[in-house]
């Protein structure tokens, strides 16, 4: 969507289980915007519903699973690999 202070700003559709992966250097930011996801920890779920946020904290492992479908607000520095892993990064599309 944009750009804010170094930061993106995206809109991401989901639909079943990302991958797990950690953030070593920054925080990851997630507003749903419509539908429900569940960010799996092994510290404990956190379930999220339309309007609700969550900001997993850097070096924590984690999986968006969206069962149904969502849409969320995503935060993060400009180029940081959604897997925290420059190699293992699902390809980002741009629309």
């Amino acid at each position: 969507m944009g750009e804010f202070n170094g930061h993106d700003l995206m809109v991401a559709k989901l639909k079943g289980e990302f991958t797990w992966h950690t953030h070593d250097d920054t925080d990851d930011f997630f507003l749903v915007l419509k539908g429900s996801v569940t960010i799996r920890m092994r510290e404990g779920d956190v379930t999220l519903g339309s309007g609700q946020l969550y900001v997993v904290p850097r070096g924590v492992a984690h999986c968006p699973v969206a069962e149904e479908g969502a849409e969320v607000l995503l935060m993060e520095r400009v180029g940081t690999p959604n897997t925290g892993d420059v190699g293992t990064a699902a390809l980002r599309r741009e629309i």
